[in-house]
């Protein structure tokens, strides 16, 4: 307090009579309150003077002419209500100052006794300071509580408390989000049993009775069987720890987790598709080279003409192989990029490249269109998208001998379309009927991964010429995985 009135207090005075607030003033400096006196005496006058000045403190005697104090302090306690407003009068009565402090008034100081007057102003520049540290804290707190709940929403992870004695349960916000209850439920173990998936059950009433019978944190992985039948994964943190009246409490965090199991399990289901493929392809390949090698070197020297020809059909192979496992190694490192979009594009880009490569007359112009807001899409989800998009355009840039290839992403409410386009020869409508060339899985695979996924999958001739691959995503559907 003594550090702030080291500046002149910055004082509002209404007051009718120039030598009240000059007397005023002056026991005010006597005492060591330096102080810049703004007096007015008209309403107008205070109107603009507490709407557009800078002002530490009010004053205002009760009764003037043309204007009251009572008035005056509505004013000041709507346009500045943070300001202490003290009544400086010559006659107050005991309900008149009753009925000032009732509407907001600070104090009040009879001018017959002005010496209170220091003391008084001294109180409400103390009491003003605190209101406004108090105020301070409270933004500050309700600034970290509406963060922690924007960050508990933006990582999936929910806090708890659980106190077992009771058996009463806290959760916070995005606990309930997580749950499916809507806030705030009182919530007990019984609500936590009736989300857990029928078959985690047992584990979990275990968990709970080991927990409530050894008085140890726990840490562990469950399932949430939801009220549309989707699951979701858990991870559930408690320590332990002791509430205000010595009872036995844990708190902790409840985690979301089934973004990461969906990735978990996509990855082990593309190390095994790659593992899957590798086996049917490239190594395939290589054991019918060794074959075709043996066979040549079989030949040599008696039959020189069965050598070469074997080892044309070697050659022939090995080119095969080669282009496999470019295909393989391609759709693994474009699609590590974040953005679907530019993932497609990368691939297509890269696709295009390659034909100028190899010498290709014609050059092919690939682009890729997006209409609408991108959408962050689970990883599943995205992966899958990748792979069908990919296997679209190696089709259209090897077999469909276009000039044109377009990929387009239309990102709607609530469904994602996906479409590769091209101007070439087309697609035999017999190879539609039947699914896929005898002996190639692509068209096949990527129809599997559709299905996976939720998704409608449709392959068409164009009426203009050449192929149209749409593939249709449903927005809720993709959000669940």
């Amino acid at each position: 307090m003594h550090d702030r009135v080291k500046a002149p207090l910055r004082i509002l005075y209404l007051e009718d009579d120039p030598v009240d607030a000059e007397v005023l003033r002056v026991t005010l400096e006597s005492e060591g309150l330096p102080c810049a006196v703004t007096r007015v005496d008209e309403e107008r006058e205070f109107r603009m003077s507490i709407g557009h000045g800078d002002f530490d403190l009010v004053l205002a005697d009760y009764t003037l002419p043309d204007f009251d104090g009572i008035s005056a302090l509505r004013i000041t306690r709507e346009a500045r209500p943070e300001i202490p407003f003290i009544f400086v009068s010559g006659t107050l009565g005991e309900e008149r100052a009753i009925e000032a402090l009732k509407t907001g008034a600070t104090d009040y100081v009879l001018k017959a006794r002005l010496a209170r007057i220091v003391p008084s102003v001294q109180r409400a520049l103390r009491e003003a300071q605190e209101r406004k540290t108090l105020s301070r804290t409270q933004e500050a707190l309700r600034r970290s509580e509406a963060y922690l709940a924007y960050a508990q929403q933006l990582s999936h992870t929910g806090s708890f408390g659980w106190d077992v004695s009771s058996g009463t349960i806290y959760w916070s916000r995005e606990t309930f989000r997580i749950f499916g209850y809507e806030y705030p439920a009182e919530i007990t173990v019984r609500h936590v049993l009736e989300r857990t998936h029928p078959e985690d059950a047992e584990m979990v009433q275990q968990v709970i009775a080991r927990v409530s019978r050894d008085r140890i944190g726990f840490d562990f992985e469950h399932r949430l069987l939801m009220p549309d039948g989707s699951i979701k994964y858990l991870r559930v943190v408690g320590h332990r720890s002791s509430n205000e009246a010595g009872g036995l409490e844990f708190v902790g965090a409840v985690t979301d987790i089934t973004e990461q199991r969906r990735a978990q399990e996509i990855r082990v289901a593309e190390r095994t598709r790659i593992a899957r493929d590798l086996h049917d392809t490239l190594l395939q390949s290589f054991q019918g080279l060794m074959l075709l090698f043996q066979a040549a070197n079989n030949c040599l020297p008696a039959r020189p003409l069965d050598a070469k020809r074997g080892l044309e059909r070697a050659l022939e192979r090995a080119e095969r192989a080669i282009m496999e496992g470019r295909d393989a190694v391609q759709n693994l490192r474009v699609s590590t990029v974040g953005d679907l979009a530019q993932a497609i594009n990368a691939f297509g880009e890269e696709l295009a490249a390659q034909g100028s490569d190899a010498g290709v007359v014609s050059a092919t112009t690939f682009r890729v269109l997006t209409q609408g807001a991108p959408q962050t899409l689970p990883p599943m989800v995205r992966d899958e998208i990748c792979r069908i998009a990919f296997e679209a355009l190696r089709n259209a840039f090897r077999h469909a001998q276009a000039s044109r290839i377009e990929a387009e992403l239309v990102y709607g409410d609530p469904v994602l379309q996906v479409l590769i386009r091209d101007d070439g020869r087309g697609i035999d409508e017999a190879i539609l009927r039947s699914g896929g060339r005898a002996g190639h899985w692509g068209l096949a695979g990527i129809r599997e991964r559709a299905t996976r996924i939720g998704a409608r999958l449709e392959i068409r001739c164009r009426p203009s010429g050449g192929t149209e691959v749409e593939l249709i995503i449903p927005g809720p559907l993709a959000e669940t995985f």
